[in-house]
């Protein structure tokens, strides 16, 4: 896309990631995405939330307490007026990248001035689901887990293109892209450290909001803070063993977690920044998709970058600030040496990437492009790209410029 109208970000939030059974472990989904929702009410308590024209979010499972639009749920549970409308959008892996893309070209087409896109996952509630009798007096059960990856498996889908599991596709990247252990390894090292640093500085107080869980017993909990870092070395993370095969290159030290958290971004036209006197820190500059094989997903963001920056009419040299969600180190590897970025290109997920902070599916997008919004301001730079990778084999990228 190329916005003919301005989209323009005004503010963005989101809860600390949570691990897997970790700290939001306890919070509904719909709960969850409530959050940075209220968050930004509270924020901009003068704005006449009556007049935002939509809600969307991203999620990419929906089976369980995310069942029945939990953009519209959560909008509701927020507290937001209910004539506010709510939409939910699937694109697995990129529903909130794309959900910031949606809202910018809503609002590019005059159909909107005012909107808050965003994302949830809760990655620890998904629910195990299970399927229909295939026939009647039927005595099979097939109960599947939704938490991540494939399940009632269409065969024809198997046949032609395979059912690789994340980790798989991962491990088909590495070989195919030739990315080694040690590579992989000293990249996920990287995104740890430099979580580390950036936490340390206060980078992430910036853009997140304290959680308050109930406890069993005293004052409620404040989470306030990622989970899912972890402090390591090299010779660590080379004695973790492959998740697919014991010889892999795959391993839990290197690919991203399985998380919990939302994020929520509040757009705004033109019009609407002067009609409630709203300052803009960035617009979106574009948006574009590409789809690659399932079993290389992983090497999605690398089609969809180039398709974007020549929509663009930009170069990889002209951008400051490089969010690239790191489902695994070896197709994130693969991607920067694709797009010609050397393994430790310091604009590259500066203050750590999924591997460190966890990758709450349908949340991750939002997440990427506030951060990403934020490093600008941090650095003072002035355009920055957030891609990401999509199971079932494709790839997202968005631009945005700082004011």
């Amino acid at each position: 896309m190329s916005l003919s109208r301005t989209a323009w970000i005004v503010d963005g939030i989101r809860t600390p990631i949570g691990r897997y059974g970790g700290a939001l472990a306890g919070v509904r989904t719909d709960d969850l995405g409530a959050i940075p929702i209220r968050a930004l009410m509270q924020r901009h308590a003068d704005l006449d939330w009556s007049a935002l024209d939509d809600v969307i979010y991203g999620c990419a499972n929906g089976a369980g307490e995310d069942n029945r639009n939990v953009a519209r749920m959560a909008s509701l549970l927020a507290g937001l007026p209910v004539d506010v409308p709510g939409a939910t959008v699937n694109r697995l892996c990129g529903s909130g990248l794309d959900a910031l893309a949606m809202a910018a070209r809503t609002i590019a087409a005059g159909e909107a001035e005012l909107m808050i896109a965003g994302g949830v996952e809760s990655m620890t509630r998904a629910p195990f689901v299970m399927a229909k009798a295939d026939s009647a007096f039927s005595r099979s059960v097939t109960v599947e887990d939704t938490t991540i990856g494939w399940r009632f498996v269409n065969p024809l889908m198997k046949s032609q293109y395979g059912v690789d599991s994340m980790p798989e596709t991962a491990e088909n990247v590495a070989a195919d892209f030739k990315v080694s252990r040690a590579d992989q390894d000293a990249f996920a090292l990287r995104s740890q450290s430099r979580w580390q640093a950036a936490h340390q500085a206060g980078f992430f107080a910036g853009e997140t909001v304290p959680v308050t869980l109930p406890a069993r017993k005293g004052e409620p909990v404040i989470f306030s803070t990622d989970e899912h870092p972890r402090a390591t070395t090299l010779e660590a993370l080379a004695k973790l063993k492959g998740v697919v095969r014991p010889d892999g290159t795959v391993t839990a030290g290197n690919a991203s977690g399985v998380n919990d958290g939302s994020c929520a971004l509040l757009i705004a036209s033109d019009a609407a920044l002067k009609r409630y006197n709203l300052k803009p820190r960035a617009r979106v500059v574009g948006a574009a998709v590409a789809g690659v094989a399932p079993r290389v997903m992983g090497i999605g963001p690398a089609p969809a970058t180039q398709k974007l920056l020549k929509r663009l009419g930009w170069t990889m040299g002209q951008l400051d600030a490089i969010e690239l969600n790191e489902a695994f180190a070896a197709q994130g590897l693969a991607v920067t040496r694709q797009l010609g970025l050397a393994d430790d290109d310091p604009r590259v997920n500066p203050n750590g990437g999924a591997i460190a902070i966890g990758h709450p599916l349908g949340a991750s997008g939002a997440r990427l492009a506030l951060t990403a919004l934020r490093q600008l301001e941090s650095s003072g730079g002035q355009r920055a790209l957030a891609t990401m990778c999509i199971g079932v084999g494709q790839g997202i990228a968005l631009a945005l410029e700082r004011v």
